[in-house]
């Protein structure tokens, strides 16, 4: 990817380009990385690096290593364009979660983890807010080899703005990241409340969130499970022309594949929703 990141935040929404649009956020969202990255530890996890290099000093961190029902996930939170202060916020909570649910669970920034057997331990990869080129092509081989081994892939939040030059990547995730208006609040449809992911969700359900906007409409490809209301906000140009999926599941290449675009606010991961979305979205990818 060149040059992808999040869109002009503050109601002034940016023009696509090829490989995303530049964001500012206004402070609201993140910091832009730095040329060295910078460490998280949170939760008994450390994550470094996020520097171009994918073998930037990571370290994983372990949670919920007595898995009774052997679930073991990766969590990926590396950025090589705009890094969102939340990601700290994201792996402590899905660390938590993983605990409480007796989930084993690695974050790392190190992208080296990508070969097989780096992968061979794993069910699931959780892509937390990455951003830009953060794989390289070895790497990337391997994760579609994991995938099409039967193994799943959880998208949070700019895990669509991400990896623009990858086209599997691409069609894994089910739509590419174009711009978003500024932090507000809207009302989130559920299009399918059976969904693991989406049970018990109200309906609608009032959020604040920074709401995505894609490059292309991902319904012809994927199962949508919820979808924003643009009446109940103000998108400007960040439309979908009124069907504006926002989280959604799909069988991809031998293995699932789940997505949400919330998930951008430090707040999302105190949200009990929110993490009982995600806590669904593992048990459906791999229920397999």
């Amino acid at each position: 990817m060149s040059g992808a990141s999040d869109a002009a935040a503050g109601g002034a929404s940016g023009t696509p380009a090829t490989g995303g649009t530049q964001n500012t956020h206004g402070g609201n969202g993140g910091t832009p990385l730095a040329d060295g990255g910078r460490a998280n530890g949170l939760g008994g996890t450390t994550a470094g690096g996020g520097a171009q290099s994918g073998s930037s000093g990571s370290t994983d961190g372990l949670a919920g290593s007595s898995a009774g029902d052997d679930v073991s996930l990766l969590v990926f939170s590396r950025t090589a364009a705009y890094r969102h202060d939340s990601i700290p916020a994201g792996v402590k909570a899905l660390t938590k979660l993983a605990a409480e649910r007796g989930w084993a669970l690695s974050a790392t920034e190190d992208a080296t983890k990508f070969s097989d057997a780096g992968l061979a331990a794993y069910n699931a990869v959780i892509f937390l807010s990455t951003t830009g080129d953060v794989l390289d092509d070895t790497q990337q081989a391997a994760f579609e080899r994991f995938i099409r081994s039967g193994k799943g892939f959880i998208g949070i939040h700019s895990a669509s703005d991400t990896e623009y030059d990858w086209a599997w990547y691409g069609a894994l995730v089910g739509a590419y990241f174009r711009e978003h208006p500024s932090v507000q609040a809207a009302d989130v449809i559920t299009e399918d409340s059976a969904h693991p992911a989406t049970a018990g969700l109200p309906n609608p359900w009032h959020r604040t969130d920074e709401w995505y906007a894609f490059q292309s409409n991902p319904r012809p490809n994927v199962h949508v499970l919820l979808a924003l209301d643009e009446h109940s906000y103000s998108p400007g140009t960040a439309n979908m022309n009124g069907d504006h999926p926002i989280a959604w599941c799909h069988e991809y290449d031998g293995g699932r594949a789940f997505y949400t675009a919330l998930g951008h606010t430090a707040e999302s991961y105190s949200d009990p929703l929110f993490i009982a979305q995600l806590a669904g979205a593992v048990t459906w990818v791999l229920a397999h």
